[in-house]
């Protein structure tokens, strides 16, 4: 499980600084708390798929493209 969650906030990290956000700006924007985004990146959070869709939703991509399963 660990290994997904690793996997899952890399992918987070890496669109969060490809468009030059903070953890702040992507919390705000996906109305989670900038602890809770970087619990995620560090890959120490199990995040529901209510909250994974909020963050895809904030990065204006599917919840796939979100996992990596599909391009954006």
């Amino acid at each position: 499980m660990r290994a997904i969650q690793s996997r899952l906030g890399r992918r987070v990290r890496t669109l969060r600084i490809e468009r030059g956000w903070t953890q702040e700006e992507l919390a705000s924007r996906s109305k989670k708390h900038p602890t809770y985004i970087g619990g995620i990146e560090r890959g120490e959070r199990n995040p529901t798929l209510t909250v994974l869709a909020d963050i895809a939703r904030a990065f204006g991509i599917s919840l796939a493209a979100l996992m990596g399963e599909e391009r954006e």
